[in-house]
């Protein structure tokens, strides 16, 4: 990501192209934006350009060329989030959580967190202790769901049979 260059973004359709040679698996997609990431890249644009400094990289350096250490402003940007202590890498693993959690299917899940395998992708899907009780939650919504249809048939197939 360090890498991208604004020639890959457009911003109207809300899309970021990543070609083979700039993702770790080395293939390439499209990432589709949401409006919120899609404000803070038209922000980073138009800051740059109101810079003077505008770069082919979405995310330059001092200068124009793109930025490859960002560990002071990772740090930095973490502990102005109250996240203190976290890794890029947990982003992802947070990411896979909530499109699990969103039922996003796996496998469009997998394509976007470019996961190639599910053993991968759900050592990134870590199960809590919350997971397991919103589970057993839906799963008595769902039983009592059913055994009010069955009483419902149960009383309407007495009625016929009288």
């Amino acid at each position: 990501m360090l890498g991208l260059q604004w020639s890959h973004v457009d911003l109207k359709a809300g899309t970021v192209r990543l070609e083979p040679n700039t993702t770790k698996n080395e293939s390439a997609r499209t990432v589709y934006l949401d409006d919120e990431l899609k404000a803070i890249l038209d922000k980073q644009l138009d800051n740059r350009r109101q810079s003077g400094k505008f770069s082919s990289y979405v995310f330059p350096g001092t200068g124009v060329e793109p930025t490859y250490y960002f560990r002071k402003s990772w740090i930095s940007g973490c502990n102005g989030a109250g996240i203190a202590g976290k890794l890029l890498n947990d982003l992802r693993r947070t990411a896979v959580r909530n499109m699990v959690r969103a039922g996003i299917p796996q496998a469009v899940a997998m394509m976007i967190s470019a996961h190639k395998t599910g053993a991968v992708f759900e050592r990134y899907n870590i199960v809590s202790d919350q997971d397991w009780k919103q589970a057993a939650k839906r799963n008595g919504e769902f039983l009592a769901e059913k055994s009010g249809e069955m009483v419902t048939r149960l009383v309407t197939l007495g009625k016929q049979n009288a």
